[in-house]
C-alpha cells in the first residue's frame, strides 16, 4: 500500500527478495538492487564473469550498468499494458508481466518495450533479428537437437537445424532460412500483385455488374412500362370494336325490327280485309235471289282475287344473330393464337436477358446444378413409335406405333422428339438412358418430314448430337462425325451458355463430371432439347438432382 498501489514483485529483487534498493537494469533488461548484483558479480566464483542471475547472460557491466542506471521506481504502468489472455508476455517481467512488443528470434525471448531497450542500445545484440511478438517460439527449436532452426531443406521441404543437416538430412539440398525466405517472398509478392490485379478486375466487374443492375432496372420498368401501355392501347381497341360490334348488332336490330314491324302492321291489314270480304263472300252466297247473286258474284270474286301483300309461302325463313356469334367466336380464337404464339415469342425473348462475369464457368457438379431447371418433352412432336411418361420427361421407344394424332410438329421419319421449352441463358440437366440414344440440342425449325439430313439431330446446321451407345460416344455436327474415347455412362450432362455461345456434354458419375464435348459458337436462334431413340431404349430429363 506504501507504494501507491505498485505491483510487489515486479520490482522485487531476484537477489534480497525486497523491494528494489537503488535500482539498476542489466543490458538484459532485469533489474536489482545496486549493492545486490555488485555483491553478485563479487563472488569468488563469479569474479571477472558478468552475468544475469536469472537468464545466465554474460555482458561487459562497466558499458551498460553507467547507461541503464535506474535511480527510483517508475509510475505503475496502466492496466491495458500489461498481459491477459490472447496476448504475448514479456518473458522477463518478474511477477505480473508487460504486454511484449517484440521476439527475438536469437534469444527466443519476448520482450515488454522496457526490457527490449538493451537490443536497441548494446551493440552485443546489434545482430539479433526482432519481429513482431510471438508465443510460438517453440516453432523455431530443433526437437531433436534444441537447437534453433536456421536452415531449410528443399528435398524435404521443411525448415531444420544445423545438426539436422549433417544428420538425417545430410547430402540433403539446402539453404539458409532467409534465401529460402527471399525466394518464396518473390513467389509470394507475384501471388500478391497476380491477386491485387483480379482484385482490380473484380472491383472492375463488380463496377460494371452495379451499372448493369441499375441499367437493368431502369430498362426493366421501362418495357414493363411499355409493355402496360401496349396491353392498354390492345384493351382499349378490343374495347372499341366490342362497342362497335354491339352498335351493329343494334343497328341491324332496329333496321330489322322495323322491317318486321310493318310488315306484321301489313300483314294484319290483309287479315282485316280479307276477314271482310269473306264476310261478303258468305253474305252472297246467302243470296237466294239467283240474278242478284250473279250480279254482286263478279265484282266480289275479282276484289278477293287480287292482293297487294306476298303470300305468307314466300317470306324467307328468319336467320337471327347466330352468324355474329359464331364470327366473334373466330375472331377470338385466332386473338388467342395470335397471344399464346408472340406470347411465347416474348417469354422466350424475356428468358434471353442473362448477365454473367467473365471466368465464371461453373467447375463442380454442384456449381452446374445452380442452373438446372425442369423443362418437358412436346407430346405434338414425338414420333409414332415414341411414348412420353414421367410428367413428359421420360421417353421411350416401344417398337409399335402409338395413337397419336396428327400434328404439323411431329416427326414422321426419324424416332425423334424436341422439349416444349426453349433453353434461354444457361442452363444445365442431366440425361438418364438405356440402351442406345442420341442427347441433342436443335433449333426448333428443324423439319419434322423430310426423309433426308435435314430432319435429323446432327447431320445438318441446325442441331448438334451427342450419340451414346455401348461402343463410345460420338457427337456429331453438319454431319461430320467425332468419336470420343473413353468409358459410356448411364448419365449425361448437358450445359447451355446461350449468350457466351458454349454448348458441352458430360459423363456423369457421382459427383465426377467428365468433359466429353465441348462447342464454341455463336446461337442465333432458341434452342430446344430433344432425343434419337434407338429400338427399345429410354431417355429421361432428370431435376432436383440429387
Amino acid at each position: 500500500m506504501a507504494q501507491q498501489g505498485l505491483d510487489h514483485e515486479q520490482f522485487c529483487c531476484s537477489i534480497c527478495l525486497d523491494l528494489l534498493n537503488d535500482p539498476v537494469t542489466v543490458p538484459c533488461g532485469h533489474s536489482y538492487c545496486r549493492t545486490c548484483i555488485e555483491g553478485y558479480w563479487n563472488q569468488d566464483d563469479q569474479r571477472g564473469r558478468f552475468s544475469c542471475p536469472q537468464c545466465r547472460q554474460t555482458f561487459k557491466p562497466a558499458e551498460v550498468v553507467e547507461s541503464l542506471k535506474k535511480t527510483g521506481l517508475q509510475t505503475a504502468p496502466p492496466d491495458h499494458c500489461y498481459a491477459g489472455p490472447g496476448d504475448v508476455a514479456c518473458d522477463v517481467c518478474p511477477g505480473r508481466r508487460l504486454k511484449a512488443v517484440k521476439t527475438c528470434l536469437q534469444c527466443l525471448v519476448s520482450y515488454c518495450d522496457t526490457h527490449l531497450q538493451p537490443h536497441y542500445q548494446s551493440p552485443a545484440f546489434k545482430r539479433h533479428q526482432l519481429v513482431q511478438a510471438s508465443g510460438e517460439l517453440q516453432e523455431n527449436i530443433c526437437s531433436r537437437h534444441n537447437e534453433v532452426r536456421k536452415l531449410f531443406c528443399r528435398t524435404d521441404q521443411q525448415c531444420i537445424c544445423s545438426l539436422c543437416s549433417v544428420d538425417e538430412h545430410k547430402g540433403h539440398d539446402t539453404t539458409s532460412a532467409a534465401a529460402e525466405r527471399a525466394e518464396r517472398q518473390k513467389e509470394v509478392d507475384r501471388s500478391q500483385q497476380n491477386i491485387q490485379q483480379r482484385i482490380q478486375e473484380r472491383e472492375k466487374d463488380v463496377k460494371g455488374l452495379h451499372q448493369e443492375v441499375e441499367s437493368i432496372k431502369h430498362h426493366a420498368d421501362r418495357a414493363v412500362e411499355d409493355s402496360d401501355n401496349i396491353f392498354t392501347e390492345l384493351i382499349s381497341s378490343i374495347e372499341r370494336r366490342r362497342s362497335e360490334v354491339s352498335q351493329l348488332i343494334r343497328d341491324q336490330q332496329e333496321r330489322q325490327v322495323s322491317r318486321a314491324e310493318e310488315l306484321r302492321r301489313r300483314a294484319e291489314q290483309e287479315v282485316t280485309e280479307l276477314r271482310r270480304r269473306h264476310a261478303e263472300l258468305e253474305q252472297l252466297s246467302l243470296t237466294e235471289d239467283h240474278i242478284r247473286f250473279l250480279q254482286r258474284y263478279t265484282s266480289s270474286l275479282s276484289t278477293t282475287s287480287e292482293s297487294t301483300h306476298p303470300a305468307s309461302s314466300h317470306v324467307r325463313p328468319l336467320t337471327h344473330f347466330e352468324d355474329v356469334t359464331v364470327a366473334v367466336s373466330k375472331m377470338r380464337d385466332r386473338l388467342e393464337d395470335i397471344l399464346t404464339e408472340e406470347g411465347t415469342n416474348v417469354s422466350e425473348t424475356v428468358n434471353r436477358v442473362d448477365v454473367s462475369l467473365r471466368d465464371t464457368e461453373p467447375k463442380t457438379r454442384a456449381e452446374f446444378l445452380q442452373y438446372s431447371r425442369p423443362i418437358r418433352l412436346d407430346p405434338n412432336t414425338a414420333h409414332q413409335r415414341l411414348s412420353l411418361s414421367e410428367g413428359d420427361r421420360k421417353v421411350t421407344e416401344m417398337n409399335t406405333h402409338q395413337s397419336h394424332p396428327r400434328h404439323p410438329e411431329r416427326f414422321t421419319r426419324y424416332h425423334q422428339v424436341l422439349s416444349r421449352e426453349a433453353l434461354s441463358g444457361r442452363w444445365y440437366s442431366e440425361i438418364k438412358r438405356s440402351g442406345g440414344c442420341a442427347i441433342a440440342v436443335s433449333h426448333k425449325d428443324i423439319s419434322r418430314t423430310w426423309w433426308g439430313d435435314e430432319c435429323v439431330f446432327g447431320y445438318n446446321d441446325k442441331s448438334w448430337s451427342l450419340e451414346c451407345r455401348e461402343q463410345g460416344y460420338t457427337f456429331r455436327h453438319r454431319r461430320i462425325a467425332t468419336p470420343i474415347p473413353g468409358c459410356v455412362s448411364s448419365r449425361v450432362g448437358v450445359y447451355l451458355d446461350h449468350s457466351a455461345g458454349t454448348l458441352s456434354f458430360y459423363g456423369v458419375s457421382d459427383d465426377t463430371m467428365t468433359v466429353l464435348h465441348t462447342v464454341h459458337t455463336t446461337f442465333t436462334h432458341n434452342l430446344h432439347v430433344g432425343f434419337v431413340l434407338e429400338s427399345g431404349s429410354t431417355a429421361e430429363l432428370l431435376y432436383e438432382l440429387n
